[in-house]
């Protein structure tokens, strides 16, 4: 089926930067829209940035203008550059697929939406 796996993380320094990085495999023939969340304890999941196919992009109010999205669609890859961090955006990380095609001489849907196993970020001096 679709796995995600999540690299990168870890501990960094208030104003420092971090990389991660997200890959789907299985048998994808396309993903529609490849996003990150994250989740600080006590409080919800919110969607950090999000990456179409297409190549729209689509940030939180709380992180725009210091991270950046990238997506690499022949590798099935995205990844999330973060820049400028604050203790606030200490949380766990998930990588997000939703709409997922496969192929097989047709292009056909694969139902659900896909989460990564989650990555830690902290941010503290």
């Amino acid at each position: 089926q679709v796995q995600l796996v999540e690299s990168g993380g870890g501990l960094v320094q208030p104003g420092g930067s971090l990389g991660l990085s997200c890959a789907a495999s299985g048998s994808i023939f396309s993903i529609a829209a490849m996003g990150w969340y994250r989740q600080a304890p006590g409080k919800q999941r919110e969607l950090v940035a999000v990456a179409t196919s297409g190549g729209i992009t689509n940030y939180a109010d709380s992180v725009r203008g210091r991270f950046t999205i990238n997506r690499d669609n022949a590798k099935k890859t995205i990844y999330l550059q973060m820049n400028s961090l604050k203790p606030e955006d200490t949380a766990v990380y998930y990588c997000n697929a939703d709409g997922v095609y496969g192929y097989n001489g047709t292009v056909y849907y694969i139902p659900g939406n896909y989460w990564g196993q989650g990555t830690q970020v902290t941010v503290s001096s």
